[in-house]
């Protein structure tokens, strides 16, 4: 993945706040946003860069918390950071259950809110590496064949050649074509990669 600016979004709907937060994600040197409400960051043209969103739980016509949901149900991860004046403890488990990544009472010290907030452009940066290369992967696993992709999972599982001809009633000559076409199809270089890349997939449910 490119190493793209982050941009950290802040949504709030008092001036002197969106400025306060301003100056000081500015001082370590990151791309701000300011938005009054979530109507306005929604309007904003679609960026592909790592970041996060530091949102007012409280805002004028509409709760930061409803906003968040919305934002998960359009499939918008972004993390969040909620700032608030008056949080409580169910107004708190309910955000991270909805996937906050801080929540953070004022007065809050700046160290606190950086370290959070450059947490937050780490996990989201990490993230879309781990999409990028879910897609690539699945891209070279769509090149397979339904007999390759066959020889792929008795590969990753740890059978040999002979193993795997035995298997699905081919030659061995034959399963090692497969496999070498396998091999290079998904561009392991050994049988652990191969292994690594099938549990990869496996794990965001995708069955050879």
């Amino acid at each position: 993945m490119e190493d793209v600016q982050p941009v950290v979004v802040v949504i709030d709907d008092d001036p002197s706040v969106r400025d306060a937060l301003q100056g000081l994600l500015e001082t370590a040197a990151l791309a701000v946003e300011l938005y009054a409400s979530p109507g306005e960051y929604l309007q904003r043209k679609h960026i592909e860069a790592p970041g996060c969103i530091i949102l007012d739980v409280r805002l004028r016509g509409s709760s930061g918390l409803d906003f968040q949901r919305e934002l998960v149900r359009a499939g918008d991860r972004t993390p969040v950071i909620f700032l608030t004046g008056h949080a409580d403890v169910a107004m708190t488990v309910q955000a991270m259950k909805a996937g906050a990544v801080e929540f953070l009472t004022k007065p809050y010290r700046d160290q606190t809110l950086l370290e959070a907030v450059l947490l937050a452009i780490e996990t989201d940066r990490a993230r879309r590496e781990s999409d990028e290369m879910l897609a690539a992967v699945r891209q070279r696993l769509d090149s397979l064949t339904p007999r390759e992709r066959q020889v792929m999972a008795l590969a990753a599982s740890g059978q040999s050649n002979k193993q795997t001809a035995g298997s699905i009633g081919i030659g061995d000559v034959t399963a090692r074509v497969h496999r070498r076409q396998v091999m290079r199809k998904m561009q392991a270089r050994s049988i652990a990669e191969l292994v690594k890349i099938v549990e990869l997939l496996a794990n965001h449910g995708i069955k050879l």
